[in-house]
């Protein structure tokens, strides 16, 4: 036998080898044949993997579609492109994106470890899996198996139009949540080959991606693929929030008219680059109400018991908001709630009340308190109280306070992220290295066994609704009522009086 010969041999009798007794698992069989992950310090990673065919061509704008099936091992080792988006948040982006990722520090498959499923954020039209804000090594080093997902985006992923509905008898425009559901399926079929327990799974998500677990908790289609739900600012309880299925499907027509396409068929034949291009502009897409899997507004289906009943731990941020006027006054404070329902009259003043607002900059003040405690934090709000009334799940609500020389006002939106990964990096102050480890722990212990609390950790009780009692993430972390519970309230029944007036 030649040297050359020899070594080739050799070599491929390396890589054939199994992990040595106690390395993470460095290959598994799935859905599609055999993937090679790599291993970083203890930790597995694979990347990239496939969970369902690229919906490209004729599968644009369907359900996903079963992966295809690869020869041989397939190398794992880099992330797959980001789903198709606008630029500006991603460099690069691709139609076929429909991969995972999943990190493990699992020896071998019979470890049965906490699995959690992250979703991204990006108002469901951008965002990605490969931020390294995202890396699961630290949830993996703690027993973990951190799996995150793509799903399609945009106009690719949240398109509605009366002939996908038609074509599908079961309405259209979810296709980026159905994405998530084949994602869950595929960790239900194959996560027990990394270690993973598939009757411990807890999705988890920011902003789009809370969002995307509220809409989850309540969809039939993902009923028994999780049993643990985790929500950062997130919520679909905003009655307008998200557009109805016909609402939708008049936008799409309208998109697709824009561009020329007669009907579905020549829609599916227009390039990537052209429909996000014509993306570009103000056009932004969300999962409509209608359907199979959005049946019905959020807060209809809570109210009639109708979700997947899990332990919740949702929560806000102390600066979470969407922005504020540019040139805000205490003038202009007032007139935004002149304009509604004169029979909500009272209650409006006693939201504005709510808000000291006497000077400019008082007002400037006041219009980013409203706008968080409006938006993300009358989500949470709700949502605990919807939960705790018809659930049998606990519930675990927190606010996030952390501030620094450059968040002064309090924590901004997504501020949470790095310090629930603990990837905060080597320059982390060690007040900021406190929080981050303790926050990283609730949220191990809550995909363990659904309650966050634990040994050596600050008692994190279930939220009960007269007490309104949340986690408080500060420099002096403890469960103490929840900050402006009060003006939320007032905002809420404030809400629910124009919500009934414009529906009558």
């Amino acid at each position: 036998m030649s040297l050359y010969k020899f070594l080739t041999c050799v070599a491929v009798l390396w890589i054939a080898l199994p992990a040595p007794v106690g390395a993470a698992i460095h290959e598994a069989h799935v859905g599609g044949g055999m993937v090679m992950g790599s291993i970083n310090n203890g930790v597995a990673s694979f990347k990239g993997i496939p969970f369902a065919a690229p919906p490209i061509g004729p599968l644009r704008w369907k359900p996903p579609q079963p992966v295809i099936p690869w020869d041989g091992i397939k190398r794992t080792d880099s992330f797959g492109l980001p789903c198709a988006q606008k630029p500006g948040h991603e460099n690069q982006s691709s139609e076929d994106c429909l991969f995972l990722n999943v990190w493990t520090e699992a020896a071998n498959p019979a470890e049965r470890r906490p699995v959690m499923v992250w979703i991204h954020g990006g108002g469901f039209n951008w965002g990605a899996t490969r931020s390294s804000t995202f890396d699961g090594s630290r949830f993996a080093e703690q027993g973990v198996v951190l799996v995150s997902v793509a799903y399609r985006l945009g106009v690719f992923g949240f398109l509605a139009h009366p002939q996908l509905s038609r074509e599908s008898g079961k309405g259209s425009g979810a296709y980026g949540l159905q994405d998530q559901i084949a994602a869950l399926k595929w960790v239900q079929q194959n996560i027990s080959q990394f270690g993973g327990d598939p009757a411990r799974v807890t999705i988890f998500g920011e902003s789009s991606g809370g969002v995307s677990v509220s809409l989850l908790a309540a969809a039939p289609a993902a009923r028994g693929l999780f049993h643990r739900a985790i929500s950062q600012s997130g919520g679909a309880f905003n009655r307008g929030q998200l557009p109805s299925l016909n609402v939708a499907e008049a936008t799409g027509q309208r998109f697709l008219q824009e561009l020329g396409a007669a009907d579905i068929e020549a829609a599916r034949s227009i390039s990537v680059d052209r429909l996000i291009e014509a993306m570009s502009g103000s056009s932004k897409f969300a999962p409509p109400i209608g359907g199979d899997i959005v049946r019905a507004s959020n807060v209809e289906l809570y109210r009639a018991g109708q979700f997947n009943d899990t332990p919740i731990l949702i929560g806000f941020n102390s600066d979470d908001r969407d922005g504020i006027p540019a040139s805000p006054t205490s003038v202009a404070f007032e007139e935004q709630f002149r304009s509604l329902p004169p029979e909500c009259g009272t209650l409006g003043k006693a939201v504005v009340a709510g808000y000291p607002h006497g000077t400019d900059a008082a007002a400037s003040r006041a219009f980013k308190d409203l706008k968080r405690d409006a938006g993300f934090g009358w989500q949470s709000w709700t949502w605990a109280h919807a939960h705790a009334r018809k659930g049998k799940g606990a519930v675990y609500l927190y606010y996030f306070d952390v501030r620094s020389p450059k968040w002064p006002d309090g924590a901004p939106h997504g501020a949470e992220v790095l310090y629930v990964f603990a990837n905060l990096g080597a320059e982390a102050l060690p007040e900021d290295i406190k929080v981050s480890d303790l926050m990283h722990r609730y949220w191990i212990n809550f995909a363990s066994t659904g309650d966050p609390s634990g040994p050596g950790l600050p008692h994190w009780p279930a939220f009960d609704e007269r007490a309104e009692t949340a986690m408080i993430f500060d420099q002096t972390p403890s469960a103490r009522p929840l900050p402006h519970a009060d003006r939320i309230g007032t905002f809420d029944r404030y809400l629910a009086c124009v919500n009934s007036r414009t529906t009558e």
